[in-house]
């Protein structure tokens, strides 16, 4: 079974130096959240990831999910960690106090978010749903709603899912074909399937809060006929108590690559009774609450099997002996292959990646804070952009780079990684789902390139480099070589942007094929810019902790000279256009 020590240093050490945005700090709500109590939640959170959640990854992949006679079983051990994590409030952390939350910020839950998804993805997932219902039915339901249900979500009794995708139709949900039936009690009926169901059923909650989407039958087709509607299991009484069975039923679960011990599932609605949440033919966007969370949640889960990745591959690199080294220290014919170049590259090409990562989802963080619950609107909207821009970023290139880096942690182990008894086979198979759903990385890069770099409040992206260029115009002192590195790349960017933009008025071919090149090349340089703040800090405060902060400076060394220049690379891939693409004839 892999290793996992949670990287709580590293996380205290953003929440202490890198709380850095100045809107975030005048947010009321969080001037008490304080360092003390940030450490004193991330080392329980430590605690119970490494001692109960980490070893059901295993188990939940030896012995996954079944369905028998309509009824969904989880892992053994499941149930009983399950009962552990609700009593111990972890599902409350980030949610209203109103409704029994704790109220942490996503500066955080965010560092939770990545503790549960090193530790056993398929476990954490159903919760992870569960939090996503939560704020979608907190920002658009009716107070009744919001009462009746919200509470015992928090306490986790009640588990949450996302109903989208359909037979016909997975990203395009303009053509789905469930149908809600207005009823004289103001309630609907649901009736068709959704299929491919992260926690769509199991044995672990007392009730299960669907959010699904459909077409009323009076409502016009496409996109601008859907509307979102909370279906749950059991019907819940007045009284709040459940009641008979709804007509939810599971039809199977899928038998996956990875992420076996989650239950991914077709459900059908057959007359099902549900609750219309928001406002009528307005369900994409109100579902876009919770799927932009979910994209952002989903780069955090690349993050986290990455991090875990690379803490086994350290491990087993420093113990496991191979060939002779150019300057062997070998007395017995052999070195650790923590000596050889090109492993020691592997084992900092995920350490740079990853640190610079988790900068990133903590700027990430603070922004989404800020555009939530800011006074001033216009500094509320400033940060929605940012957010906006960056989640497909996130959602991409985490996972695209959690590929890189499982793959990698299975060469680091030579043959033993391809078997399953070390579990890194497992962190590559359990990875691979990230880059595809909650809309697949392409689709992210088209929705980056078309709908985010601009939109009705301006040049977004115009606006982000301004941002970046007004922090490291002060910067001096030892920070400066790193600086003139990255405003060569930050131009790059600056260059790809524009062309983007044009090329999107005049050659919708050019953009599309290049939308993957701008996403990475626009993800590397902000992971950068979060470096660049890492450094500020760890010049400043070097002589407080030598030892600590000479691995920054060293590992951002190697991003900024061997992981940045990827940037450059893909946009000049991109710019060649996409003529030879859309011209080759295939047979």
């Amino acid at each position: 079974m892999p290793i996992y020590n949670a990287p709580v240093e590293e996380m205290m050490f953003l929440f202490d130096h890198l709380k850095d945005n100045k809107n975030y700090k005048e947010i009321e709500k969080y001037k008490e959240i304080n360092s003390d109590l940030v450490k004193d939640v991330l080392q329980q959170a430590a605690k119970i990831n490494q001692e109960l959640i980490l070893p059901l990854a295993k188990i939940g992949d030896d012995k996954p999910c079944v369905y028998e006679n309509g009824v969904v079983r989880s892992p053994p051990g499941y149930k009983e960690a399950y009962k552990k994590f609700i009593e111990d409030g972890w599902t409350s952390l980030s949610c209203d106090p109103k409704y029994g939350g704790q109220g942490m910020p996503k500066t955080v839950s965010t560092f939770f978010e990545e503790m549960l998804s090193s530790s056993s993805l398929s476990f954490k997932l159903y919760s992870e749903l569960s939090i996503g219902a939560y704020n979608c039915i907190n920002r658009h339901a009716t107070e009744e709603i919001k009462n009746k249900y919200l509470p015992k979500m928090v306490e986790g009794k009640w588990s949450g899912t996302m109903c989208l995708t359909e037979p016909v139709c997975g990203t395009d949900l303009g053509l789905l074909k469930t149908k809600a039936e207005k009823q004289t009690d103001g309630t609907y009926k649901l009736s068709g399937q959704k299929i491919f169901i992260t926690s769509g059923d199991q044995d672990l909650t007392e009730n299960i809060i669907h959010l699904v989407i459909a077409r009323a039958t009076d409502s016009p087709a496409g996109t601008k006929g859907i509307s979102l509607f909370l279906v749950p299991k059991f019907i819940v009484n007045e009284d709040g108590t459940i009641g008979p069975r709804n007509g939810v039923s599971t039809g199977s679960i899928e038998s996956k690559m990875g992420i076996k011990g989650s239950a991914t599932c077709v459900l059908n609605f057959d007359d099902a009774t549900g609750y219309m949440i928001g406002a009528k033919d307005k369900g994409l966007s109100a579902m876009f609450t919770m799927m932009n969370l979910e994209r952002i949640v989903v780069g955090i889960q690349g993050l986290g099997l990455s991090e875990i990745a690379y803490q086994n591959s350290l491990a087993y690199a420093k113990e496991r002996k191979q060939g002779k080294t150019n300057n062997t220290k070998s007395t017995n014919g052999a070195d650790f292959i923590i000596e050889h170049a090109d492993i020691r590259k592997s084992l900092l090409n995920m350490k740079s990646i990853i640190e610079g990562e988790r900068a990133l989802c903590f700027w990430l963080s603070q922004q989404t804070e800020v555009s939530l619950y800011h006074p001033d609107e216009k500094i509320k909207q400033e940060a929605s952009d940012y957010v906006s821009l960056m989640t497909p970023v996130v959602k991409s290139l985490f996972t695209d780079l959690g590929m890189e880096i499982t793959n990698d942690a299975m060469q680091i182990y030579g043959g033993y990684g391809y078997t399953k008894d070390q579990g890194i086979e497992q962190l590559y198979r359990d990875n691979r789902i990230t880059p595809i759903y909650e809309g697949t990385n392409s689709v992210q890069a088209a929705d980056l390139v078309f709908r985010k770099l601009s939109n009705k409040n301006g040049n977004i992206i115009k606006r982000y480099l301004d941002l970046i260029k007004s922090e490291i115009i002060s910067m001096n002192g030892q920070t400066k070589p790193f600086i003139e590195q990255f405003t060569y790349y930050l131009d790059v960017l600056s260059k790809f942007s524009e062309w983007t933009i044009e090329k999107a008025k005049t050659d919708r071919d050019d953009v599309s094929a290049a939308a993957n090149d701008y996403l990475k090349t626009l993800g590397y340089v902000s992971v950068a810019y979060s470096w660049i703040k890492v450094l500020e800090v760890s010049f400043k405060n070097y002589d407080e902790n030598k030892k600590f902060y000479d691995e920054k400076i060293n590992t951002a060394k190697f991003y900024f000279d061997k992981v940045l220049p990827r940037a450059e690379q893909h946009y000049k891939s991109a710019v060649s256009g996409s003529s030879n693409i859309m011209n080759f004839r295939f047979n």
